[in-house]
């Protein structure tokens, strides 16, 4: 089967999609697909189309369906699509009422759809595995890991102003990698970064370094506003990485409704009482880790491998 997968680019960034879109070509290739990727559909030939992100692949999924109106169109749905777009956005209204099929990853996603469009959702969490050669955690500080593009979305400032909040015999350091996607927020982090021996901001790295800073870190936190599904949580769960997040439907759809690492959105004073109290207190750690490590099946590479099988079976069934 030729498939065909858009997904949005991220100027000078390697964003969540682009790392979605990477995975799910290479895991629908070891299907034994063709797989054919690109930022924007450009009128080739497909059995199927995948397009990563409702709202901004919305004129892909619109030209797909005018061409072979009968083929499958599957559309993966972004955090923003789901809370922010949807439901007044008429470009994500559209891609959601024209696709077959609708991803997300999260159970949680669909309660943000119409009644109408639940039929059609599927849930596929994202997969991952820990990297290769992490160094151990540092023995003489406690390091967690921030691995988020500077947005206002992603609300690193509730770090920022946590890490002011430690006390003063604290050994915790964050180390902060991502991208200057907003440049007052840059300016912040730097100053931030100057500031304070507890907060380090590196600036972009590449994938494969992110993700050993991660598995050699003794906690991720994760601070976003709103997320589909962050595809750090994943990683962290892979990693065997304790995981603090805010108490939102994407992060509670990944970790549970009972995750003892959950903050309220901006709340610094909170996630300076669980930072403390995971640098003090070794049985919470080990409670956060055992958590995280009761995850780990279903961040199983073959297991989203296995549900991408499944759905393009079932869209097959319904096509003949």
């Amino acid at each position: 089967m030729r498939i065909a997968l858009v997904h949005p680019a991220l100027a000078g960034a390697h964003g969540g999609n682009q790392t979605t879109a990477l995975r799910w070509e290479r895991l629908l290739g070891e299907l034994g697909h063709e797989v054919v990727r690109s930022t924007a559909w450009a009128g080739e030939e497909a059995d199927v189309l995948v397009a990563l992100h409702a709202t901004k692949s919305a004129s892909a999924v619109r030209a797909f369906r005018q061409r072979w109106p009968g083929r499958p169109v599957i559309v993966g749905l972004a955090g923003t699509d789901l809370y922010h777009d949807l439901p007044d956005d008429p470009a994500a209204a559209g891609a959601v009422r024209a696709a077959d099929r609708l991803v997300v990853l999260q159970p949680l996603a669909s309660a943000r759809l119409p009644p109408e469009a639940r039929a059609k959702v599927r849930v596929i969490r994202q997969s991952a595995e820990p990297p290769e050669g992490a160094p151990a955690p540092a023995e003489d500080r406690f390091e967690v890991a921030l691995l988020a593009h500077l947005r206002p979305v992603k609300d690193p400032r509730t770090v920022w102003r946590a890490v002011r909040r430690l006390p003063e015999g604290s050994r915790l350091v964050v180390r902060h990698a991502g991208a200057a996607l907003d440049a007052g927020m840059a300016a912040e982090a730097a100053e931030a970064s100057a500031d304070s021996p507890r907060y380090r901001w590196l600036g972009p790295l590449p994938p494969a370094e992110a993700a050993r800073l991660l598995a050699s870190s003794r906690l991720v936190v994760v601070p976003s506003i709103a997320e589909g599904g962050a595809n750090v949580v994943s990683e962290a769960i892979a990693a065997g990485v304790p995981v603090l997040a805010t108490r939102i439907a994407g992060s509670i759809g990944l970790l549970g409704e009972d995750h003892p690492g959950l903050f309220p959105v901006g709340d610094a004073g909170a996630l300076a009482s669980l930072l403390d109290r995971a640098e003090t207190d070794p049985a919470f750690w080990a409670e956060l880790r055992r958590r995280t490590e009761g995850l780990r099946p279903l961040v199983d590479p073959a297991r989203e491998r296995d549900a991408w099988r499944d759905l393009l079976a079932e869209l097959a069934v319904g096509q003949g």
